[in-house]
């Protein structure tokens, strides 16, 4: 298992661990009630729980990476940020989202790709 680092963690960073740890834990909540009161329910609430469940622990995974400086937890926090642009727009391509909240949720995600790839953010990191 890698060391914790001994980096000085940049602020931005802080914020977006603390940021991932709050979504990660709301996220297996929202899992949990969506598994449990709609499991009798099955099919696409099963589908929804489960994709909640698993993004939500890489939410907390990449809190920790994130916390502690892993080289992996920028990788991790690239991925998610990726991920939730792709998403965004599979789902703004199905007409289930507001555009102002699709315009939000965009905004978000394009920000935190742009502070992960700060060279001095991948830096923190141990990425060069």
């Amino acid at each position: 298992m890698t060391q914790p680092s001994t980096r000085e963690r940049p602020l931005g960073i802080t914020i977006l661990a603390i940021l991932a740890a709050v979504g990660g834990i709301l996220g297996l909540l929202g899992s949990v009630a969506l598994l449990g009161l709609f499991s009798a329910a099955g099919g696409l609430f099963m589908i929804v729980g489960l994709l909640t469940l698993v993004l939500s622990v890489l939410y907390l995974v990449f809190a920790y990476g994130a916390w502690t400086l892993q080289p992996w937890g920028w990788t991790l926090g690239v991925g998610l940020a990726a991920a939730s642009v792709v998403l965004t727009l599979v789902g703004l391509t199905q007409g289930n989202q507001e555009l102002i909240g699709t315009l939000i949720n965009l905004a978000i995600s394009g920000v935190i790709l742009y502070y992960l790839f700060q060279p001095d953010v991948k830096a923190a990191f141990g990425r060069t």
